[in-house]
């Protein structure tokens, strides 16, 4: 069982998805920074700083499965290093003298930082292709409800009318911007790292830049041209993408929790037979959905935020923020794709309640277009001074609309507004966005990158 809540063996599937965990599993990373170690040998080999037989070798013998990970561990708390054990563990299935090439000239954050890229590189790839999939649906919801006129609400109160395609829409263009996002930023952040004590590839000499080319090159990763040992802007802004994506899919659910109130009863969360809401009130049907991605939300800004402060480092090395990304990198990451998978399921399955919406247009959340028409009799100002003060909330007796503008319009004039909801502007601007995604999505790839 794990110590904490993310890693219960009851509720681990809140905090993560099992594709994503396996990117920050314990194996999966050794794994990787024992890629890395082979790739910083074969570029070294290319160089002609080692031979090409330990470079080989190297890569050969790293593999987890090969190494005795008791001894790892063991040998990293007794050194107090990060990576040493792991390079003993590397040694001792290496034979003379592909074991003393192991590491040449590279520190810990030259592995560390090159896996978090990788890692991101994989995240990213995921949190692309599942944007990609809630934008689909949200695009199908703003089309198939362009025109299904429900209240629109300011304050938590009922404004004017609008459409629930338009709502969708501006999901949907909302998530259209994160994918350009990730589009705009994927060579930005994609570089590997390789800088040795301080940055400046001493210990290379003149073969450094040579060297960092050939490693960035063996990962498929940018050469970023200068070591970013304390600049963490390029995993502070990755790690808020994903925020504003988080934040995103909250206000998505947001909305469905509202709305699910059965006094408003105007959108439904899909469950299931067996989910129970409640074990003492069998009535409830919870927004267990919706309610979990303001919880995954807040938890995501805040781990970004121990992110950001890590762009305030010390000269050339620095361990307090750098370390601290260890922590919350993942947990940014891990939070993100669950939120991302459970949208996707409360999207596919929304149930949406057009009657509903329907019967709370009423004549008082008409009143803009009943102001609209009285304007050019008694001007703006005048005539919302009139309709205020006759149906405004409190009177003892608000009169209705119809009451209110008694010889100011004809009957057949105020019948044609409240019939006619003013969202013909609306229904345009969902057109358009549906559009202007259908357009972006023609030409942009299925796979990040």
């Amino acid at each position: 069982m794990g110590a904490r809540i993310t890693d219960s063996e009851l509720y681990a599937h809140l905090w993560g998805t099992d594709e994503l965990r396996a990117v920050f599993d314990e194996r999966a990373r050794l794994q990787s920074w024992l890629d890395i170690l082979a790739a910083l040998a074969r570029a070294q080999a290319k160089v002609g700083i080692i031979p090409p037989e330990s470079a080989a070798a190297i890569t050969e013998a790293a593999d987890v499965d090969r190494l005795d990970l008791g001894f790892v561990a063991e040998e990293t708390r007794r050194t107090s290093h990060s990576t040493l054990g792991l390079i003993h563990g590397l040694q001792r299935v290496l034979p003379a003298p592909a074991s003393e090439h192991v590491y040449l000239g590279a520190t810990v954050q030259d592995v560390t930082d090159t896996w978090t890229v990788l890692a991101m590189r994989a995240v990213g790839a995921v949190v692309w292709r599942d944007l990609r999939a809630v934008e689909e649906r949200l695009v199908e919801l703003a089309e198939f409800h362009r025109d299904t006129v429900m209240v629109g609400r300011t304050h938590g109160q009922p404004g004017a009318p609008i459409t629930f395609g338009f709502k969708a829409a501006s999901w949907a263009d909302e998530v259209r911007r994160h994918i350009e996002r990730l589009r705009d930023g994927r060579d930005r952040w994609l570089v590997g790292q390789l800088g040795g004590a301080v940055g400046v590839l001493g210990f290379f000499g003149s073969d450094g830049l040579a060297v960092r080319a050939a490693f960035c090159a063996e990962l498929g990763l940018g050469d970023p041209g200068i070591p970013w040992l304390t600049s963490r802007d390029r995993l502070a802004e990755f790690a808020h993408v994903l925020a504003m994506v988080s934040g995103t899919l909250a206000r998505i659910g947001t909305e469905v929790y509202e709305l699910q109130r059965p006094e408003i009863g105007e959108l439904r969360e899909p469950t299931t037979t067996a989910a129970v809401g409640s074990i003492t009130m069998p009535h409830k049907r919870n927004p267990e959905r919706s309610e979990h991605l303001d919880t995954l939300a807040r938890l995501v800004r805040a781990s970004a935020g121990v992110l950001l402060e890590g762009l305030v480092q010390s000269h050339e090395r620095d361990g307090r923020g750098w370390k601290a990304e260890w922590v919350a990198f993942p947990e940014v990451c891990l939070l993100t794709g669950v939120g991302l998978q459970l949208a996707k399921d409360l999207l596919a399955g929304l149930e949406v309640d057009g009657e509903a919406m329907a019967a709370r247009v009423d004549d008082k959340v008409s009143s803009e277009r009943v102001l609209a028409l009285l304007t050019a009799r008694l001007g703006k100002h005048r005539a919302q001074a009139q309709l205020h003060e006759a149906i405004r909330p409190g009177a003892e007796e608000p009169a209705r609309l119809e009451a209110a503008v008694r010889g100011l319009l004809e009957p057949d004039e105020l019948r044609e507004a409240l019939r006619r909801p003013a969202v013909e502007s609306a229904m345009i601007m969902v057109d358009e966005v549906v559009a202007r995604s259908k357009a972006a999505r023609l030409v942009e790839a299925d796979q990040w990158g």
